[in-house]
């Protein structure tokens, strides 16, 4: 009798016990770098998430100053990171595309300088600032994007040369009233990405965009109500220029300012780009939005044409996502 009872505790001890840890569930875990919340860093609460979660998962963290190397990573799904205050809850790195790799000595490139690299889907990032803080000695990433349906929301994005990469094509991002600032491509790839009421600053005289746009997709960066500003010492700024060929950037209903150049866009030096780019304007407002020296490849769109350009028709795909409006 002892022995079959024996015997049974332990195939029961065997047994899978559904939730893998108290994490499991779809409670918010809560961030700080004082020891007040469950965790002292972003990455240990990202750690203790389950792969491919169908619930919501929120992160929350309280205000402080975070020096983390983050990445999402690609199994991860339905997580949100919100910050107590966007403006004194920073999460920064110092990385940029000249310091030497520790195992080949050779320079580290532009995309391993992330301060947070998203490779999973259905994130969404709120009232948080992504910070990458390296000197201007090269392309330092604040932001790296993969994954697909992204939402930022109430964000800022600081740096210098290539502060947001959206780094693959056929994913779609949204953000809405954030600010992103940078000098040179300081918003850069292949995505397609919406941009709504944010604030676009420029620190220096160079380029906003550097769209690479695949050519079969049909939409790149949509900049809409979004208002571009500058530092004092920018004064000749570019809409953008086109990293690929078929690089696809809109900016509609948006108020430019002084600094944008008459011309508005750049061929990358290379005349090819100015047959295939796919560069368009409408509706702006604003001293920069004088289109009579525009460059004559750009495309002032008709009415018409702009009515289409909404969330709804610009992220569908093979599935339907409708961001939060």
């Amino acid at each position: 009798m002892k022995q079959s009872v024996l015997l049974l505790l332990i195939f029961l001890s065997i047994l899978p016990t559904g939730a893998a840890n108290r994490y499991d569930n779809p409670d918010t875990l809560v961030v700080a770098r004082d020891g007040t919340g469950e965790f002292r860093t972003i990455d240990e609460a990202i750690e203790v998430c389950r792969a491919f979660m169908e619930y919501h998962k929120v992160i929350f963290v309280k205000k402080g100053i975070y020096k983390e190397k983050l990445v999402v990573p690609s199994w991860l799904t339905h997580i949100e990171i919100c910050g107590e205050d966007r403006d004194n809850t920073i999460i920064t790195y110092d990385d940029h595309a000249n310091i030497k790799r520790m195992d080949t000595g050779k320079p580290m490139g532009t995309f391993r300088t992330y301060t947070l690299k998203i490779e999973g889907s259905d994130i969404t990032l709120k009232n948080i600032t992504i910070e990458n803080n390296a000197a201007r000695l090269g392309q330092a990433v604040a932001l790296h994007t993969e994954g697909d349906r992204l939402v930022f929301i109430n964000c800022r994005f600081l740096g210098n040369q290539d502060t947001v990469y959206t780094g693959v094509g056929g994913t779609r991002l949204y953000f809405r009233d954030c600010y992103i600032e940078g000098t040179t491509d300081y918003i850069f790839g292949p995505a397609t990405a919406w941009f709504e009421h944010c604030t676009i600053h420029s620190k220096t005289n160079s380029y906003i965009t550097a769209a690479s746009t695949p050519a079969d997709q049909p939409f790149g960066y949509i900049f809409s109500h979004c208002r571009l500003t500058f530092e004092p010492e920018a004064k000749a700024v570019y809409l953008g220029r086109p990293w690929r060929p078929n690089a696809y950037t809109l900016f509609i209903y948006s108020d430019l300012g002084s600094q944008i150049r008459p011309e508005g866009w750049h061929n990358w030096n290379n005349p090819a780009n100015e047959k295939t780019a796919r560069y368009m304007e409408y509706g702006n407002s604003g001293e920069g939005s004088k289109t009579d020296q525009r460059v004559s490849w750009a495309h002032q769109m008709t009415k018409k044409e702009a009515a289409v350009i909404t969330p709804q028709h610009v992220f569908r795909q093979e599935t339907n996502w409708i961001p939060i409006q």
